[in-house]
Parts: structure tokens; sequence; C-alpha cells
């Protein structure tokens, strides 16, 4: 990095965490250092002027928002004792959307509150983290860092989720990492079951199971990253069970500045935009894809992306198309011009949303 004071980005840190590396070990700004001890600090801050054109409605409509990332701050702490070092992460995420709805107040969430427990073995994480399935498919976006398509009515963004993955949603969860097995990682859990039949004896008699398993290589100077992961669980009630489950995949290969990603998934039973207590009548199908491509020129990144979700579960088919430009100013701010269309259909083929979206924007990180 340009700036020797800080050894990794806020940002970076965050998607250490969702990769898997250990987070205690990558410090942003070290704040203490003694007898094996280590306590740091990162940040991520972002905001983006976004001017949309909605199709539907026909209204075009000027904000002030933040982007796919919310604005972030985290803490990390390691101990070394013996053969084993603990540590631990908790983050706090916030968001910029509601300043004239809650003028001096804001949401605040925490996704991240986990200790960790590392040694020969691996790796053990106990509390909240960001789960195992569909965890590459979103950590490898090429747009993470941008703005996507248009969520939630409060204006969240929600770049690629339900249009090429679901998203990694946070879970309680206590997880298992192997060490890095020359290139190959794998990482298996058990979460807190989502109740997706409420209603009289409903139960879940197991808890939800995620895992993934990541391989990354060098081949004549094209480096490879490929990924495999999914989840099951099951809730029944006295009359209805579902059974939720899905699968994710995907490959990145770069070379001499150039990448190319391609990302998907399946699933049924399963709202595929994220997991939780939501009744589900039936176990019907959604899929989805993502293709990616972009290339660095010095302190510039120029992105293409385009992707789709099919979802009977969710009556939904939707399709985004990306076109993005990364510059780096130095190595704790970026500028981001980003223009983007998203189009969704209910399953009948009625158009629901079309929109297309400018966004430009400045990340400051720590």
């Amino acid at each position: 990095m340009k700036n020797n004071n800080f050894k990794l980005s806020g940002l970076a840190l965050a998607l250490a965490a969702l990769s898997g590396m250990s987070a205690t070990s990558q410090a942003a700004v070290e704040l203490y250092n003694e007898d094996g001890t280590t306590f740091s600090v990162d940040g991520y801050f972002n905001a983006f002027y976004i001017n949309r054109d909605d199709k539907v409605n026909d209204v075009t409509n000027s904000d002030v928002k933040m982007g796919f990332l919310p604005n972030t701050i985290g803490f990390n702490f390691s101990k070394e004792m013996g053969d084993l070092t603990v540590g631990g992460r908790s983050s706090f995420w916030t968001t910029i959307n509601d300043s004239l709805q809650s003028p001096t107040d804001t949401a605040i969430d925490v996704r991240q509150f986990y200790a960790t427990v590392d040694g020969s073995f691996g790796q053990v994480l106990l509390g909240k983290d960001f789960g195992l399935y569909a965890r590459s498919n979103i950590f490898q976006d090429e747009i993470l860092m941008g703005f996507g398509s248009p969520g939630a009515a409060t204006g969240v963004s929600f770049g690629n989720i339900r249009t090429g993955y679901p998203y990694p949603n946070p879970s309680a969860q206590i997880t298992y990492r192997t060490p890095d097995m020359g290139g190959l990682k794998v990482a298996a859990g058990i979460f807190e079951p989502a109740d997706t039949t409420p209603g009289a004896q409903s139960e879940q008699s197991a808890p939800r199971f995620e895992a993934e398993v990541t391989y990354s290589a060098d081949l004549s100077g094209v480096a490879l990253t490929g990924w495999l992961n999914g989840r099951h669980q099951s809730s029944e009630n006295s009359t209805t069970e579902v059974d939720s489950q899905g699968i994710g995949y995907g490959l990145n290969a770069s070379v001499a500045g150039f990448s190319l990603t391609a990302s998907g998934f399946t699933s049924e039973g399963d709202v595929p935009v994220l997991i939780s207590d939501t009744p589900l009548a039936s176990e019907e199908d959604a899929d989805g894809y993502l293709v990616q491509g972009s290339y660095t020129l010095g302190a510039n990144r120029f992105v293409v992306s385009y992707g789709e979700t099919d979802s009977d579960q969710g009556d939904f088919e939707t399709e985004n198309t990306s076109f993005a430009v990364f510059h780096d100013v130095n190595s704790n701010l970026k500028l981001v011009a980003e223009y983007n269309m998203f189009e969704s259909a209910n399953n009948a083929g009625d158009t629901t949303d079309e929109a297309d979206t400018l966004a430009l924007g400045a990340v400051v990180m720590f």
C-alpha cells in the first residue's frame, strides 16, 4: 500500500472476515501491541450522489445515499496463549439513508460479534458472523464497493443480491475452518435455524448447516480462485414441513490486469434474498448467475457486470447490468462512478420494477 501507516484498509479487514481470514491478525490501526496482546480499529465510510430514473412510476429522484456496503467501524482483539491464539471482532454498521426520517438518530446494527480460537488445527469461530452459503459469491463481487441494484424502500442498495446471489446474512454460529492446505480451505458450521413454518407445534429439531470449500492456485501467471458452498435446514409444524437448501459456486481468473468472474446458485424452499423467520408454503426452486469482467490500469479499475435471478418461491425474475469505474486517489480514498440498469418482473411476466441509476461517490477507509 502507498500509505505505510495502515497495514490494511477497513474494507479489506471486513472482507478478510467475510472470506474466513483471521480478522484479528489483519489490524488496520493498531492501538495496542504488547506481550502477545493486540487491539486494533478499522473503519469504512462512503456516500454517493444518486440520480434514479424510475420507469414504472415515471419519476426521477436525486438522493445522497450510502453504497452497497454500509458505513462501518470495527474493533479487533487477539491474545497469544501458549499454542493457542484467542481473539474477537465486533463491528457496528450504520446507515446514512435515514437522515430525514430520523434527523438526530440513526439505525445501527451489529453484523459481527464473535470470538475465535486459532491453533495448528485451524480456527473455531463462536458468535455472530456472515454465513458460509453464498459467502464467496458476494465477496468476489467486482462492484462490492459500488452501489448496485435498487433495494428496500429505505433506499438501501442491494448490489447484486437477488440479481445473481442471495445474501449470506449474519447469523449466530459455531464454525470450524481448516488451515490453508496448499490453497485449499474448508469451513463448516452449525447456525441458528430459521422458523419457516410458524404456527402450532413449530419446531426446528436440528441446526442449520452451512459449509464452503475454496481453492486458490497460480497456473503459469493466471491466478485462479474457485469455490463451492451450501446450506441445509428443516422446519416443521403440525401441518407443514419445509426443507430449505441451496448450493453456490463460482470461479475467478485474473492475469495482467484482467479479471473474469462467473458465479451462480440454485436453491429450493428458500427465497433467494436472505434467510429469516418467514413462513414458506412450499419448497419451490430458485436459481441465478453473475458474470463480471474488469480491467485494472494504474489507479483505475473498469468493471462490466450482468446478473439474473429467477425465483418461483419469491415470484420474481430479475436482471441487473452495471458499468463502473473505481479510481484510487490513494490507499485510503477511492472515487466511484457507476451506471446501473435493473429490471424485475413477476412470474406472470408483468414488469414490477425498471430503473436506471447513476451513482457518483467516494469511499474513505482506514
